[in-house]
């Protein structure tokens, strides 16, 4: 006899886990769709770390954990930027709470599964391609204010100037080439894109 497994149900609630709560949104983000995102982000920043430098990250692995980034906000919401870093006491105890939820969601997959799927849900933090997806974490959330900003939204005016030096610090030349080659197209309308 099975038991009910509910992982799957647990990540088809990312749909409803709003991102940017404490900002006035033109268009609402929520985490499922912030991820696909990511994933996007994540293979990008890979192909051209390997492609264009010479790298040699597992691309396999950083989608994956791009995918996952936000499995624990299915339990404990997503907690606004400032607040999350408002103290490393703060911030200390809410990774606890975040890895008790990922352990406690991935406690829903059957045990044949568990073990394929985990290392995912809890990223190596030590590992280029979990520095890559953070990256790309931080670009979609970038790529967020452009579209708010271009809405005319200025209450994004100032996350896109932080977001974007945080970009500079983090000195990844994928990154950096991801800037100079496909960042420019996100100011274009549909026709724009299409008459080039």
């Amino acid at each position: 006899m099975w038991t009910m497994d509910k992982f799957y149900a647990y990540m088809d609630r990312m749909k409803f886990i709003k991102r940017w709560q404490l900002m006035r949104s033109v268009r609402e983000e929520n985490i499922m769709e912030h991820s696909h995102s990511v994933a996007i982000l994540t293979h990008a920043l890979c192909v051209i770390e390997n492609k264009v430098f010479g790298g040699s990250v597992d691309v396999n692995k950083a989608v994956f954990y791009a995918l996952y980034h936000e499995v624990s906000e299915v339990m404990t919401g997503d907690l606004p930027t400032p607040v999350k870093y408002f103290n490393n006491s703060i911030h200390g105890e809410y990774e606890k709470l975040e890895t008790l939820a990922v352990q406690k969601i991935a406690g829903t997959l059957p045990e044949e599964m568990r073990e394929e799927i985990y290392p995912y849900l809890e990223a190596d933090k030590t590992s280029r391609e979990y520095r890559l997806t953070k990256a790309a974490d931080r670009l979609s959330a970038y790529i967020k204010c452009l579209e708010e900003l271009r809405s005319g939204n200025n209450e994004f005016v100032r996350a896109k100037k932080e977001i974007e030096e945080s970009l500079v610090d983090l000195h990844i030349p994928a990154v950096d080439y991801f800037f100079e080659r496909f960042i420019p197209a996100f100011d274009l309308t549909l026709d724009e894109l299409e008459g080039l």
